[in-house]
């Protein structure tokens, strides 16, 4: 199989370096036509991408997309609400048990929050 790309890409940069790339739909189905999906795929909605690339945690973007409040996911992943506000900057290091709990209050993966 030959695979042509167009040369219109556009590089996204976070903190002065390259972070993503995006490329016209039609050449982003060359690339997959025949690929088989994994569990190791991990899917990120367009607004989830552009949250984190403006400065949000994963956390927050996810929360943001789903229409979530702070109080109503730490209410249901049986945190209190401090605690992820603390989660959500883009510094933070939670526990990976935290992690797992918040991504199962928002119906996701683990590695649909880590960085």
């Amino acid at each position: 199989m030959t695979t042509v790309l167009t040369n219109n890409v556009q590089i996204i940069e976070q903190g002065g370096k390259p972070a993503f790339a995006v490329i016209p739909w039609d050449d982003y189905q060359s690339l997959v036509e025949g690929v088989v999906p994994d569990d190791s795929d991990v899917w990120f909605p367009h607004e989830v991408v552009k949250a984190n690339v403006r400065g949000d945690s994963l956390v927050k973007a996810w929360r943001e997309y789903l229409g979530m409040t702070q109080a109503e996911l730490a209410a249901k992943a049986g945190i209190k609400q401090p605690a992820l506000a603390r989660i959500e900057k883009i510094d933070a290091n939670p526990r990976k048990s935290t992690l797992i709990r918040l991504a199962e209050a928002m119906g996701l993966t683990v590695e649909q929050l880590i960085e």
